[in-house]
């Protein structure tokens, strides 16, 4: 949309195609029409569709997690490496959080997940005051949104080192499975010290955990590299099918259990190879890895049952890291070919995918770093959706800024996303000039599938009709914004005199706002008046009746 102004009002107006152009060119005349061609074009140039809102920057936040409480969208939570969690009540608009406790210690790799009750569950590795270094997976509970978490419950106590654990929950059933990587010894060199996929499961909400069983045929070194077996994420079936693949010695490999985890394949099932090894190197980052994630279609549509993969790889050359998906439609038995998901000419770096299935509708999410668009370690934030399963893709550049990142700080193992009905919130580690945060971005997802960009000032800002209207003294005005802003907050007459300042150039921080009206104070009469906020990039008026 853009927007046409007079001295007291203004239209929002979508422009689409060349019959709303027509329709508008004869309802509102020449004149009216050239504004608006000309409104289109500046403001086109500076438009952003996916706004996006940094979550934190504490203490050089990277590993972020993110996750859409399917229950109620509105309700987001998040978490970085080591020990923050982020809470949003708006639908990602504007974020809160702290630091997370638990008397097991928290270590790193948040995964957040939420159940069929609406709770959200963060997972992190520990080492507790008691314990050894990361000798188990720790689970905590929030039933209020992420604002307050409980002290957890743990799996994997074995004695030797857990890492890279994920987790999914089984939307018929709300039983918790729960995947990682279990090392003898981490980053150790000897040949007798090996490293496992592990799987456990919680039946009462994380209360407890089922014992550590180990689901792979091949085990893999200690050393953390490309003959380690890592990247264990799990997926649920349509029938309460367990699917998982991961990274190691023999490529990507999966394995299945059909009966809740009680017993797993005995061959594991070969999927593709990793030419070059999951574990890489990007200039500029100061460790990288292709490790692939899971997820299986289980909305009931067209694609329902699908198993996809989704990871990185140098199959096309050492400076050409591409990311790739590859699909089953038989439980995993076989697997395409793999489907390269990134759409820009070859030689450029794509790297730490993540995907995610809408289970409304059976689309398919990505996100991941891309460099596309420089000669030099200069990075975007890219995202890719199919909704045909998997056999193509839409690529978009989903970051406002791009970033050059250091190598001399960590910048994590991975990025994330979550959907749910068309609610799309991805989530990625910038670094920049040596400063770490984490983000998300508000995707338009009309734009993104019908390819209509709403050239539109960014709805930085957001107001409600103000309540109660009618009103007789007293008023409320609410807005929200969604960056730092300078703003005024204005009333005017019907024929755009200026009556009341409310404020006037004031600093705004992200958040929600309510400005209470007094008309007495004003001397104002009955009538029609309008509400006038402003700022860079923010031009709202709203009407609103004062009666006798």
């Amino acid at each position: 949309m853009i927007f046409l102004y007079n001295s007291f009002s203004f239209t929002c107006l979508r422009v689409l195609c060349r019959p709303c152009i027509l329709f508008h060119y004869k309802t509102i005349g020449m004149k009216y029409f050239f504004m608006i061609i000309v409104s289109f074009l500046s403001l086109s140039s500076m438009a952003q569709t996916h706004p996006n809102i940094m979550i934190g920057d504490q203490n050089q936040p990277e590993e972020p997690s993110i996750y859409v409480n399917p229950k109620n969208t509105n309700e987001i939570v998040a978490g970085a490496n080591i020990k923050h969690y982020y809470y949003s009540q708006d639908g990602g608009y504007t974020w809160q959080g702290d630091y997370l406790s638990s008397s097991y210690g928290v270590a790193g790799d948040p995964c957040i997940i939420a159940d069929t009750t609406g709770a959200f569950y963060y997972l992190h590795l520990s080492s507790p005051a008691g314990g050894s270094w990361l000798d188990r997976i720790t689970c905590q509970k929030s039933t209020d949104g992420g604002i307050n978490w409980n002290n957890g419950s743990y799996m994997g106590l074995t004695g030797k080192d857990q890492d890279k654990q994920w987790a999914v929950v089984d939307w018929n059933t709300n039983i918790i499975y729960t995947t990682w990587t279990q090392f003898d010894t981490y980053g150790s060199p000897s040949p007798s010290q090996k490293s496992n996929i592990l799987f456990s499961k919680s039946v009462d909400g994380g209360q407890s955990w089922s014992s550590s069983v180990k689901i792979n045929e091949v085990e893999g070194d200690c050393i953390d590299d490309d003959n380690t077996v890592e990247g264990a994420v799990p997926a649920v079936g349509p029938e309460g099918q367990v699917y998982v693949a991961w990274a190691g010695p023999e490529g990507i490999v999966f394995d299945r259990s059909t009966d809740g985890g009680q017993s797993w394949l005995e061959e594991d099932i070969f999927v593709t190879d990793f030419p070059g090894g999951w574990a890489y190197d990007i200039e500029g980052i100061m460790r990288a890895n292709g490790l692939p994630i899971t997820v299986c279609d289980v909305s009931g549509g067209e694609y329902n049952g699908n198993i996809y993969i989704n990871w990185t790889d140098h199959r096309n050359g050492n400076s050409d890291t591409d990311v790739w998906l590859t699909k089953s439609t038989d439980g995993g038995d076989t697997w395409s070919e793999p489907i390269r998901v990134n759409d820009d000419p070859p030689g450029k770096e794509q790297f730490f995918t993540w995907m995610a299935i809408d289970q409304t509708n059976g689309y398919l999410w990505f996100v991941w770093y891309d460099r596309r668009n420089y000669p030099d370690t200069e990075t975007d934030v890219y995202m890719a959706v199919s909704t045909d399963g998997g056999e193509s893709f839409i690529n978009f550049r989903v970051s406002e800024q791009s970033f050059v990142p250091s190598s001399g700080i960590f910048f994590g193992d991975y990025t994330n996303i979550s959907v749910h009905n068309n609610v799309v919130r991805p989530i990625w580690t910038r670094l920049h000039n040596s400063q770490l945060s984490v983000w998300t971005a508000i995707v338009d997802v009309d734009e993104v599938l019908t390819g209509e960009k709403y050239f539109a000032a960014i709805p930085y800002a957001e107001m409600e009709t103000n309540f109660p209207n009618p009103f007789i003294l007293n008023t409320n005005i609410r807005f929200r914004i969604i960056k730092k802003s300078n703003l005024s907050l204005r009333v005017y007459d019907v024929l755009g005199n200026l009556v009341a300042t409310i404020f006037d150039n004031e600093t705004k921080l992200p958040g929600k706002y309510t400005e209470v009206f007094d008309a007495n104070k004003y001397h104002l009469s009955a009538g029609s008046y309008y509400i006038s906020l402003t700022g860079e990039n923010i031009n709202i008026k709203q009407k609103m009746l004062l009666s006798q």
